[in-house]
């Protein structure tokens, strides 16, 4: 009788989009039969460790906590060991990295395990992570030249977006191994249509508060709306320039009709506001886009990353550029003023986000992809 799949999932910070597409997929793939490990760092995020507790008991072969840190440095070579020691205590089949750290260690780990196990099979989903760095710069050069090296050691390539394998084209060149889109996936629980709460205010922001989410613009689009009405914005998230932008708001007069809440689960985050701000500079597939959609929430995005992959078609709402106060000042007050047309775009992409994104689908289609590669791997052997 054939043993059960067993499957070491390894991601450097469980924060973020990343950290909730390995929990969907990890737990997805133990209700399926397979036996699922995971590695991550610590968090020390109160939410976050709660997620991890739920997930926990569905872990056969355990959750592993590790140092990690988010620069390189010389204690990523401890971390690599650490991790190809687990796997090789657990007889893993595949070793699934994601993002640019839990991708270097999974397919470091890998490389040295096949030497024992040939028919150990690795895999490898950027998130973003290496691909976030300019290629023209020293740093990015480094991690490039590092993906490339990687590849050698990677049974193939799962991009989340058609964005994303085209990003990785362009700075790093056509995969040498197998690859393959699989877009982030949604669980029944979050198509609840959300209720703003009597108080939400008239926008929302949920996110990391750093520059490259343009919290910063949509501060300088409130300033340019508090000219024509009270408008209120209320931003969800913690992060390394939050400092920043609460200066940023003192500064633009806005302390009465800004509120800055820290993290919450988003669920919660959602019935704090009645439209949706996503003015990122960059984003790879983000979840907030689809948890939105799914809540039923009206939502006013930029056109970056795999963002048009998910609001694919005028009904499903207008995406603004990037960087662009007075396009996003100009949609903020249409969609205040044209409530109708705000809510019937939103019905519309949920119904569409419904139909095209659910995490059975994404867990078949990486499951499938592991099979097929599984299947070359042994050929070629």
């Amino acid at each position: 009788m054939s043993r059960k799949l067993r499957v070491l999932q390894v991601l450097r910070a469980p924060v973020g989009g990343l950290f909730r597409h390995v929990c969907d997929l990890a737990s997805a793939q133990a209700a399926t039969g397979i036996d699922v490990g995971v590695i991550c760092a610590e968090s020390g995020n109160r939410l976050t460790e709660a997620k991890l507790e739920t997930l926990a008991p569905h872990l056969t072969l355990g959750l592993h906590r590790l140092p990690m840190g988010r620069e390189l440095g010389i204690s990523d070579i401890k971390a690599w060991h650490h991790v190809t020691s687990i796997a090789h205590h657990l007889d893993i089949d595949v070793v699934h990295g994601h993002g640019a750290k839990g991708g270097a260690y999974a397919r470091l780990a890998a490389r040295r395990l096949k030497r024992y196990n040939p028919e150990l099979t690795c895999f490898y989903t950027p998130h973003g992570g290496t691909l976030n760095y300019a290629p023209s710069s020293l740093v990015g050069r480094f991690y490039m030249r590092l993906e490339r090296h990687l590849e050698s050691a990677t049974n193939g390539i799962i991009f989340e977006s058609v964005y994303a394998l085209t990003r990785y084209t362009a700075a790093i060149g056509t995969p040498r191994t197998a690859a393959k889109v699989v877009p982030n996936g949604l669980l029944s629980t979050d198509f609840r249509t959300v209720i703003p709460n009597a108080d939400a205010t008239d926008f929302l922001f949920v996110g990391e508060l750093r520059h490259l989410k343009g919290v910063d613009v949509a501060l300088n689009a409130l300033h340019q709306l508090r000219r024509v009405s009270p408008f209120t914005l209320t931003i969800v998230g913690d992060g390394p320039d939050r400092a920043l932008f609460e200066a940023q708001a003192s500064t633009l007069g806005l302390d009465d009709c800004v509120t800055f809440t820290g993290a919450i689960p988003v669920k919660d985050a959602f019935q704090r506001g009645r439209v949706l701000l996503i003015p990122s500079r960059a984003e790879s597939f983000p979840y907030i886009v689809l948890e939105a959609a799914a809540a039923g929430i009206p939502m006013l995005a930029t056109r970056v990353g795999g963002i048009p992959e998910i609001v694919s078609s005028p009904e499903f709402g207008t995406l603004l550029p990037a960087g662009d106060v007075a396009a996003l000042t100009t949609a903020m007050a249409s969609a205040i003023d044209n409530p109708t047309t705000t809510w019937t775009t939103a019905r519309a992409l949920k119904t569409s986000v419904a139909r095209r994104f659910s995490v059975s689908g994404m867990t078949q289609d990486i499951c499938e992809f592991y099979g097929a590669s599984h299947t070359r791997h042994a050929r070629a052997a």
